[in-house]
């Protein structure tokens, strides 16, 4: 990895329930299905069945390559847009109908570029009045003011406040971007990437100041990135999504350690390791697939190198790997479990064996377990 693991935080404790919690989320699009003014209009599914939880005082890494979906579940979280199915809970409690600012309140998001999100016609103390007006009635606006700069590290706070977006570097902006969602006080602070458009000299900073206002404030927090890792070095957990479905969910140390979905696998391959001794092998090719016709089964099947029959006729289940950790691959599915249609089928081997891949990317063998240090088979 090209970062070392943060400890994750000692003195937050889980809350019973969630703080925030997304159950079985869809969002579809309408979107052209061609070119041309004639072009019909073609339903194209960001999200489906996706389910998260946000606790308190943890940091939730959700990861993936562009287009996987990543950004529509923090807006789906953030209430932005409306899911076509599922529902969102505050606490265990269904969230409110709509977008009230009661649910603002306790639920914020940071934006991945923070020039495109402050006004640049107003000065940076202009963006935090208004949050401290409109959800709290402050009365002392200046020491509030100055009280969320230092809270980001922008000091001395009055040289900060009086300034222009356009005056700020990039690190800057972003650090007022999270101090303007800071001032409503929320529970849930949803950043999408909110690093990636940043100096890599600053982005460690932004990194710790997220995992401070973990530990500080106990905020529950989803960090969206397609960096595996720096989601590695600051998240508690890590959600692995791709064409639109979770197919990967354990701690982060866990996952980066022993990832079980071939997906996952080819992300870690593909991070820059300083301490890699040789040229990364990526096991897999292609590109994403299209979100309007996405491939039957598991979407990941043409681009994994150890796809079987059944990869190509039937979705995948959620295998649990170890505590905490579940994967959604036919790897870990027990050969006499599977199951396929009537048009045709893997049988099961004679011996039993479990069906795994062969790590240098040949045909699976079904007599030998390279994946042994992977996979945890079910006692």
């Amino acid at each position: 990895m090209s970062v070392a693991a943060r400890t994750p935080s000692t003195t937050a404790s889980v809350a019973a329930e969630p703080a925030l919690e997304g159950r079985n989320l869809t969002k579809y699009f309408s979107v052209k299905g061609g070119r041309g003014i004639f072009a019909r209009r073609a339903r194209l599914c960001a999200v489906e069945d996706f389910s998260i939880a946000l606790s308190a005082g943890t940091v939730t890494g959700l990861v993936g390559e562009s287009g996987s979906g990543k950004t529509t579940v923090a807006r789906l979280l953030a209430k932005v847009i409306t899911p076509d199915l599922g529902e969102l809970f505050i606490d265990g409690e269904p969230a409110p109908r709509r977008r009230p600012r009661s649910y603002t309140a306790q639920v914020q998001m940071v934006l991945q570029d923070p020039f495109s999100s402050l006004n640049p016609v107003y000065r940076v103390r202009h963006d935090l009045v208004r949050p401290l007006r409109i959800h709290h009635g402050a009365t002392d606006i200046d020491a509030a003011v100055s009280d969320l700069l230092r809270r980001v590290a922008l000091e001395p706070p009055e040289r900060f406040a009086n300034k222009f977006p356009h005056e700020l570097s990039g690190g800057q902006r972003q650090r007022v971007a999270i101090a303007r969602a800071l001032a409503v006080r929320p529970r849930v602070l949803l950043a999408d990437e909110p690093v990636s458009m940043l100096d890599v000299s600053v982005r460690l900073g932004l990194l710790n100041l997220l995992a401070d206002l973990r530990d500080r404030d106990h905020l529950a927090i989803l960090y969206v990135t397609h960096d595996i890792g720096s989601a590695r070095y600051l998240a508690d957990t890590i959600m692995v999504m791709y064409a639109g479905k979770l197919v990967e969910s354990a701690p982060s140390a866990t996952l980066t350690d022993s990832p079980a979905h071939p997906y996952t696998q080819l992300l870690l391959s593909a991070a820059p390791d300083p301490d890699r001794a040789e040229p990364p092998s990526l096991a897999g090719s292609g590109a994403p697939p299209s979100l309007i016709s996405p491939p039957s089964g598991c979407r990941f099947h043409p681009r994994c190198p150890h796809a079987m029959e059944i990869c190509r006729r039937e979705v995948p289940p959620d295998v649990p790997i170890s505590s905490g950790h579940v994967a959604a691959c036919w790897l870990h599915v027990d050969p006499a479990q599977r199951r396929v249609g009537s048009n045709g089928g893997e049988a099961p081997p004679e011996d039993g064996a479990q069906h795994r891949p062969n790590p240098a990317g040949g045909s699976p063998d079904r007599e030998h377990d390279p994946m042994s240090s992977t996979i945890h088979e079910e006692g």
